[in-house]
């Protein structure tokens, strides 16, 4: 059998209530059972003073013990604070309120104290009188048993500071009044009692506290079964700023996110379709031109579809390549590279094509030498490559690029700045993302895919760097990288 999430709360809950209630209970018992063994102790102790008072009075008036030892009555009477004079023997034990143990006692013949006194249970205990056993000064008994001595606890008698015997009590149970065993037996009912009521008022209180903490994980759980179901737009409302809150905030923020991707990926899937049923339209219907017999089957449509199918392998091919970098499917073999020496290596490759367009191309090193970081230089090369393919393409004659090389701290910083045209401020913060151009218009005629940048950002990603593009001061495009030395 499984049990849910708030059943298991519940049960806990209500265990920890169940052993606080109990241990509770158990404590409280405790202390008023020791509360009376204490009043008991100290109630005892003081009539036990009385009654060696009053023995001590006794023996005051004859001088010795042997009037005590002689009449049994006179005993009785010095245990329970009665007048001497008062025949005992013939007494009602419902006159006067005398114990009903008296008249026993006075009738029975045996010793003192009286057998069936020491058998009683503990649900009657003998009192205080029956326990209570007298010596002489010499040690001899005088009321008592000698077996029962060792057992017994004396208080010494004196008179003028000189002994004159002692009391001796027998042990009993810690509470040998009949009121106290009753008061101990209702208290300890109404514990119980007290004891249930409180655990059912912790089991009213803990269902509803076991269902308010579990209804935001029912929350959490319905919306996790509805991303998986692919309802990205599913949140959480999340209240306060405990464990399950944060939890729901970090769903939603994962929501969120699978929500952007699903929304990049329909704009990445519009995109390609869109980019790729333009030169399949151009080619189309140059194919039903010549079908139609509106152009010439000659040299110059057969070069015109070629080129098409050429630029269309060209952007099969950089959709590919930023597919895989996106995927992270390109290998990197990081070894230690110069970058200087790969940089430089570029921009010798792309001089004479800048020089053809009517364009400056410069470097400003400004690092130490040597440059070294753990890359792949193949891969960097890619990114200057797409960069200064990038300047070549849309800077205008006349004008050039400028590339500087630097370090700042750990890092090394690249600062690619062209010259006019620039880019809208607006446009800066797209320019990295894939299938994005300036001109919505262009075709790839005149402009590319937008796809260089993307790849870019991608292999400096894949490297620990950081891209980022802003208006350069000499009315271009600066690309700022920062790539971990």
């Amino acid at each position: 059998m499984t049990l849910s999430i708030r059943a298991k709360l519940f049960l806990t809950l209500l265990l920890a209530c169940l052993l606080v209630v109990i241990g509770t209970h158990a404590f409280v018992r405790w202390s008023i059972e020791q509360g009376l063994i204490e009043l008991a102790d100290a109630r005892e102790s003081e009539r036990i003073s009385t009654i060696a008072e009053r023995l001590i009075a006794v023996y005051a008036d004859s001088g010795s013990w042997e009037p005590l030892r002689a009449d049994k009555s006179l005993w009785i009477a010095a245990l329970l604070g009665r007048d001497p004079k008062d025949r005992l023997a013939r007494a009602d034990p419902r006159r006067g309120h005398l114990p009903p143990w008296v008249r026993r006692v006075l009738n029975d013949a045996g010793g003192w104290p009286p057998t069936w006194a020491l058998e009683r249970g503990r649900e009657r205990p003998a009192p205080l009188e029956l326990r209570l056993m007298l010596l002489d000064g010499a040690g001899a008994v005088v009321y008592g048993q000698s077996s029962l001595l060792p057992g017994a606890r004396r208080h010494p008698l004196e008179l003028d500071g000189q002994p004159i015997g002692s009391l001796a009590t027998l042990p009993g149970p810690p509470l040998a009044e009949l009121p106290d065993l009753e008061f101990q037996s209702r208290q300890g009912s109404r514990l119980w009692i007290i004891a249930l009521g409180m655990l059912l008022i912790s089991a009213l209180l803990a269902y509803p506290l076991a269902q308010r903490v579990v209804r935001p994980v029912r929350r959490i759980q319905e919306a996790t079964r509805r991303l998986a179901a692919g309802d990205f737009t599913a949140r959480v409302s999340v209240h306060g700023g405990d464990e399950i809150a944060r939890l729901g905030r970090d769903l939603n923020v994962l929501a969120a996110t699978l929500e952007g991707n699903e929304q990049a990926r329909r704009r990445w899937v519009a995109d390609i379709a869109h980019e790729l049923r333009t030169p399949i339209a151009l080619l189309l219907a140059e194919l039903e031109a010549l079908q139609d017999g509106v152009r010439p089957l000659d040299r110059a449509a057969v070069d015109a579809l070629h080129a098409d199918v050429l630029r269309l392998n060209r952007l099969v091919g950089d959709l590919h390549e930023l597919s895989v970098t996106d995927l992270g499917a390109l290998s990197y073999r990081l070894t230690e590279t110069d970058l200087r020496e790969v940089l430089q290596t570029d921009l010798d490759a792309f001089r004479p094509r800048f020089q053809a367009a009517g364009l400056s191309l410069a470097l400003q090193d400004r690092a130490p030498t040597p440059l070294l970081l753990s890359a792949d230089p193949d891969r960097l090369s890619q990114a200057f490559r797409n960069l200064l393919g990038n300047s070549l393409q849309y800077t205008d004659p006349g004008g050039g690029l400028t590339v500087t090389l630097g370090r700042s701290g750990a890092r090394v910083t690249l600062d690619f700045q062209d010259t006019a045209p620039g880019c809208p401020p607006e446009s800066l913060p797209r320019l990295c993302d894939r299938l994005y151009r300036v001109e919505d218009s262009r075709s790839r005629h005149t402009g590319g895919a937008g796809l260089g940048l993307a790849i870019v950002k991608n292999v400096v990603e894949a490297h620990g760097g950081t891209i980022s593009a802003a208006a350069a001061p000499v009315g271009g495009l600066w690309i700022h990288i920062e790539l971990p030395a």
